[in-house]
């Protein structure tokens, strides 16, 4: 007679886990160990910032590139370095606002040339999102904006933040409350 297995005992009773809504909060960027709040109050009392995140594969290396040529960048603009800009959710740049910023802006890899393929795109469009957001409450959406170059393109990287230093010195600064 054929020998029959003995039925697999049947894996314990685990109990749901129970639901939790998790606190806002911004999510964190991952290249750098500063936070936004530290980096707006490196400022001088007064002056305006201009928050600056940028791709560790381009943008910073043309930033870099800028500082080792000593070129002049307007004292407003304070950088963040993130792995991607596809890292930087819209909490940042909102963040960034709230926490004092008159402006801030994202700047990575060229338009399908990014390092993780499709990052700057989602950069891209969370910018255009804050930007609509911004003006929806009735703030300039000039305070955002998204650029994109290469490496070695310090030129670029130096009128980018020297124009967003223009554009922001235009504006109004944002109320505080």
């Amino acid at each position: 007679a054929p020998a029959v297995a003995a039925p697999e005992p049947s894996p314990p009773a685990v109990a749901a886990p129970e639901a939790r809504v998790p606190q806002a909060r911004v999510p964190e960027l991952g290249a750098s160990d500063v936070t936004v709040s530290e980096v707006i109050a490196d400022s001088a009392d007064g002056e305006r910032s201009i928050i600056a995140f940028l791709c560790r594969e381009c943008a910073y290396s043309a930033a870099d590139a800028a500082g080792n040529a000593r070129t002049p960048l307007p004292p407003t603009i304070r950088t963040i370095m993130v792995p991607c800009t596809g890292r930087v959710s819209p909490l940042h740049l909102l963040a960034a606002l709230a926490d004092g910023a008159d402006g801030i802006y994202v700047a990575g890899c060229l338009e399908g040339q990014c390092h993780y393929r499709v990052g700057n795109f989602h950069a891209l469009d969370r910018v255009a999102f804050v930007r609509r957001l911004l003006e929806s409450v009735g703030v300039e959406p000039e305070r955002a904006a998204m650029f994109t170059m290469s490496a070695a393109d310090t030129p670029r990287f130096v009128a980018t933040a020297r124009g967003m230093d223009a554009t922001i010195s235009r504006l109004p600064r944002l109320p505080r409350s």
